[in-house]
């Protein structure tokens, strides 16, 4: 995958080389490939985990009920089009029944993931979730520990936070407007990455 992706000089030629891979058993369920959605136009690139179900049949990334809740973020909550920012995932293929991506699986997506960075050279990285930040910043720790603060690897700014699915479960609890609060602290601290207006709307 390394060598394809390093052959790859724009993000269409990478998309394309990412349909025919067939590096894990995961091209054995998916329907399809799901590379990426918007444009790198504010700077900002979200990265979540893997795509699921709603993912793997429109292959777009975050279409479903996260994909609902982190196009509120992206539009209420940063003042910007869901299309002005760039969004992908650490696996480009959907792991059956929604489990966690294999460490083997992650290993072997590196190269697409670390070419398409390369690419669209966003001034921040929004990790979405506890697999994606471990993956991102290289530190195997809780979100609790990897969020609030700016990671930077390799001189790039990588931001973790929640991931919306884990938001959505949190509905209706106590905990719900804490960790949306998290978020949006998270959220804010990118934007100034990004030299992005960080104030509400």
């Amino acid at each position: 995958q390394r060598g394809l992706a390093a052959k790859a000089t724009d993000l269409e030629a990478l998309k394309g080389a990412v349909a025919g891979c067939e590096a894990c058993a995961l091209c054995e369920t998916r329907t399809q490939t799901v590379f990426s959605d918007g444009t790198s136009s504010s700077g900002v690139m979200f990265i979540g985990e893997a795509p699921g179900a709603e993912e793997d049949a429109q292959g777009v990334p975050f279409v479903g009920r996260a994909g609902q809740f982190l196009t509120r973020i992206i539009e209420k909550g940063m003042g910007v089009d869901r299309s002005e920012v760039y969004i992908a995932n650490v696996l480009k293929c959907r792991p059956p029944d929604n489990r966690d991506p294999k460490v083997e699986e992650k290993a072997l997506c590196a190269a697409w993931l670390d070419r398409q960075i390369e690419l669209v050279n966003p001034r921040v990285i929004v990790a979405l979730g506890r697999h994606a930040a471990v993956h991102l910043t290289g530190k195997d720790q809780s979100m609790g520990r990897l969020r609030g603060q700016v990671h930077r690897v390799a001189g790039r700014p990588i931001v973790p936070t929640y991931h919306p699915s884990y938001l959505i479960r949190q509905e209706g609890s106590s905990s719900f407007v804490r960790t949306k609060k998290l978020v949006w602290e998270d959220i804010q601290l990118a934007m100034r990455e990004a030299d992005l207006d960080p104030e509400p709307k």
